[in-house]
């Protein structure tokens, strides 16, 4: 398996879990429960793609999503919520930042053949 990076952001504990239970074999997959924990672990590794929850304390996934595309703009972001793209947009979404919008509960292949096709398309 090639060094397929993901880094997966959500503050929830069980849904880090849940992600990584799901996706561990099929990717490389780094784990962060805040904006900024996300953020130290992007100064560390060379991560391609990012997954990120939208509503987190501190840091929401938005304002995450601009300060990564800041400083990296070839990097890709996704967002899985549970709120719908609406609902985004009025947080200050813009559109242009994300490679897809996932409303949860997302579904497995789906992800995996997104996945695929990023990477695929990265080399």
């Amino acid at each position: 398996m090639p060094d397929y990076k993901i880094l997966y952001v959500d503050d929830e504990l069980i849904n880090l879990q849940l992600f990584k239970f799901n996706f561990q074999k099929e990717f490389n997959l780094f784990l962060a429960s805040s904006g900024q924990e996300a953020l130290e672990i992007l100064g560390k590794e060379d991560i391609l793609v990012i997954i990120s929850d939208l509503k987190m304390p501190g840091m929401n996934g938005i304002e995450l999503i601009k300060a990564i595309k800041s400083k990296s703009p070839e990097k890709v972001c996704m967002m899985l919520s549970a709120y719908y793209i609406s609902e985004a947009k009025e947080m200050g979404l813009d559109e242009s930042l994300l490679h897809k919008y996932i409303v949860k509960p997302w579904n497995k292949t789906e992800i995996i053949s997104t996945l695929q096709t990023i990477f695929n398309n990265s080399h």
